[in-house]
Order: structure tokens, then C-alpha cells, then sequence
């Protein structure tokens, strides 16, 4: 099974340390544009850009950013309730034409009261799934062209559409690939009915086990098959001492009042997936490596994707291709600051799992030296993988 490798760009901000403005950077267009170029030339499928009250409107950063690479997808989130079906449809194809078919369409429900009626909509956790249900049916069924010149007739319980249809078909057929994330029963539902890529975040390899022979029970019962991915975050470095020590390092300077607030804000979510998350460490920093190599110390400020992959590049290979096998094959990975653990990465483990950096859009592939040159003309000794 191929893997496909996202990143993130981080439209909620950077930085080297977690939970305090010291070592922050100001994310600007340039920033984001800089992530983005890195993670296209160093052989990345693609971005995932992130949503909700507290980042840059994904849709407007994504669209920014097409016409300077035409290789990257980009991983772009709908909210079903706080826009129409509609509406949806019309930006979804829309930004898939310009792009050139790189559109990836992320679902989410939400989980945050609070940011959710702040933006109007005051729906609880079931009725919001319900939402999304009927939210799909219609997107999907628009997109694809059902109902032919007289358009898509849907009434459900909460959403009632006439004749939705759109005259400007996106390039990928019959849409968008769907991805879509969530740990309750109806999200799991809701995934094996309608959804391509189930996405989970980083949990311990047994846990997400789980989850993949549930969503795929269900989805057989609707005859369907669903591909399945993971978010998590990495900290790679050459030696596994030096990335635990940078594990260390990134919370080094976030205090117990922080952390408490943080976790005291999580609870109040209605995310199932957020209290697992909050689970794993109980919002302790003594109890923090949850599963070999996978350490749940951002999760003690950053909500959603709280577990990092912690080790040598060996080791962060060997773990990857453990949820490889249980049938992972799309992973969507951050790092502090994004820009250096992006190359980091990608320099040290792409070369173990078969990944390759690309030439730019125009440039040939370039052969050596690669390095510094040495004394002004000896050439840099070639390294090994």
C-alpha cells in the first residue's frame, strides 16, 4: 500500500515553543507560502489547512496559494450547518477546476459549543452529525450530476433543497474525495455511509485498530470501502536522545496555570475525540509517552491532534509503517516550527520509506554536488541511507 504524506500549514500560529508567545512567529502570507513551497519540492502530496474560530479562513489561504505550486493538493475544510449545500458545491468546484483537480474536501461537524453558536449555529452533537448527514447526501448528489438538467431534489429533516445542481462540474469525478474525522458511533456512521477517507488522530496502535474494523464493518453493510488516515504530529532527530530532549524543549516553557485552563476548556467540548485525546494524559507531564514513541505532550495545550511521533528516523519509520499495516494510508503530519520540521522530516525520513524531494515546477533534476563544497573544490562525501 502507498503512503500519502500530507503537512500542515499553520494558519493559528508558530512557534518553537508550545503555549507562550516566547520563540513565536508571526504567520503571514509569506510564512504560509514558504511552508507550502517546502512541503511541494520536498516531495509531499500534499497540505491539510486547518479550520475553525481561531485560524485564517482555510478557503481564502487555499486559494491564495494555487498558482504557486501546481503539483500540491490541497486538504480544505466545509463546516455542514454554518454554510448551504449550495454554497459548498459552488466553492468546491470552483477551487478544483482552477487547481487542476487538487482539491481534497475535509468535513467537520465541530465539537466546540461555543465557537459553533458563536457562528450560528446552535445544534447539539447528534443533531449536528444529522446535519452533516444530510449536508453529504446533497453535496454528493450535486457534484455528481444527480437528478440530470432538473437538478437534485432533497427534503430531510434539517436541510430541503429544489433542483441543486452545478453547471460548472469539477475536474475530479464524481467530486472531491471526502475526508472526514470523528470517535463517536454517529460519526463512525457517518463515515462508513458517505465518506472516502476516515481520519483519525494519533491514537495508541490498538485503539485505532478499533476504529478501522469498526468503520469497515459498518461500511460493508452499505457495500462500500473506506480508505483510512492519521494526524499526527513528529519530532524527528538524528538520535532518539536528541529528539526526546526536543520533546522536552517544545513544553519547556508552558506553566501548570496554562495547562490546567487549557484542559479545564477541552472538558467542556462535546468531542468524543477530544476526550480521548484529553484521556491519553490526564493533564499530567509525568505520564506523557502513551505508546512507544508516541508522546501526548502536545495535547496538553493544543486541542484536536494532540500526539506526537518522538525518535530517530528509524524509529519514526518503523512506527509509521506500524499503522501502516493496520491499513493507515494517508498521514497528515506538524512539527515545530512547521518550516524546519517540514525539511527535517523529509530529509531524514522519506529516504526509509521510498519518498523522494521533486524538482521546482520548472527546474530540471539537478545532479551533485549536493553539500557544501569543501575547501573550494573538494567535493562532499556522499551520504548512505
Amino acid at each position: 500500500m502507498s503512503l500519502n504524506i500530507f503537512w500542515f500549514l499553520p494558519t493559528h500560529g508558530d512557534s518553537r515553543y508550545l503555549g507562550t508567545s516566547k520563540g513565536a512567529r508571526q504567520v503571514g502570507f509569506d510564512y504560509l507560502k514558504q511552508i507550502a513551497v517546502a512541503a511541494d519540492t520536498n516531495g509531499y502530496d500534499g497540505v491539510l489547512i486547518p479550520t475553525g474560530r481561531s485560524c485564517e479562513d482555510p478557503w481564502v489561504v487555499a486559494s491564495s496559494l494555487i498558482g504557486f505550486r501546481k503539483k500540491l493538493n490541497f486538504l480544505v475544510a466545509i463546516r455542514p450547518g454554518l454554510s448551504t449545500p449550495g454554497l459548498a458545491v459552488r466553492t468546491a468546484a470552483t477551487f478544483d477546476r482552477l487547481s487542476g483537480g487538487r482539491l481534497r474536501v475535509n468535513v467537520v461537524t465541530g465539537g466546540d459549543q461555543g465557537e459553533l453558536e458563536a457562528d450560528g449555529l446552535f445544534a447539539d452533537h447528534a443533531e449536528r452529525y444529522e446535519i452533516s448527514a444530510e449536508f453529504l447526501r446533497v453535496w454528493r448528489a450535486a457534484l455528481a450530476g444527480e437528478g440530470g438538467d432538473a437538478g437534485f431534489d432533497y427534503e430531510g429533516r434539517h436541510i430541503h433543497v429544489k433542483g441543486a445542481k452545478t453547471l460548472f462540474p469539477p475536474v475530479q469525478t464524481p467530486y472531491p474525495p471526502l475526508y472526514f474525522g470523528g470517535s463517536s458511533e454517529a460519526a463512525h456512521e457517518l463515515a462508513a455511509e458517505q465518506v472516502d477517507v476516515y481520519l483519525t488522530w494519533g491514537e495508541p496502535p490498538a485503539a485505532v485498530a478499533e476504529k478501522i474494523a469498526d468503520i469497515r464493518a459498518r461500511a460493508a453493510k452499505y457495500g462500500r470501502t473506506v480508505r483510512f488516515g492519521i494526524r499526527l504530529h513528529v519530532i524527528v532527530r538524528e538520535t532518539n536522545a536528541a529528539a526526546w530532549a526536543a520533546a522536552d524543549e517544545l513544553i519547556s516553557h508552558v506553566d501548570d496555570d496554562v495547562i490546567a485552563r487549557a484542559q479545564t476548556a477541552f472538558a467542556k467540548m462535546d468531542s468524543v475525540g477530544q476526550r480521548r485525546m484529553a484521556a491519553l494524559h490526564g493533564g499530567r507531564r509525568d505520564k506523557l509517552e502513551v505508546s512507544p514513541n508516541l508522546w501526548a505532550g502536545v495535547g496538553l495545550v493544543r486541542g484536536g491532534a494532540g500526539t506526537a511521533l518522538v525518535g530517530d528516523p528509524e524509529t519514526v519509520a518503523e512506527r509509521i509503517r506500524e499503522y501502516q499495516a493496520l491499513g493507515i494510508e494517508t498521514f497528515i503530519f506538524s512539527g515545530y516550527p512547521h518550516l524546519e520540521e517540514s525539511y527535517r522530516f523529509a530529509e531524514l525520513v522519506f529516504p526509509l520509506l521510498g519518498k523522494r524531494a521533486q524538482p521546482g515546477e520548472d527546474a530540471p533534476a539537478l545532479t551533485g554536488p549536493f553539500g557544501e563544497v569543501v575547501a573550494n573544490g573538494i567535493l562532499p562525501k556522499v551520504a548512505a541511507h
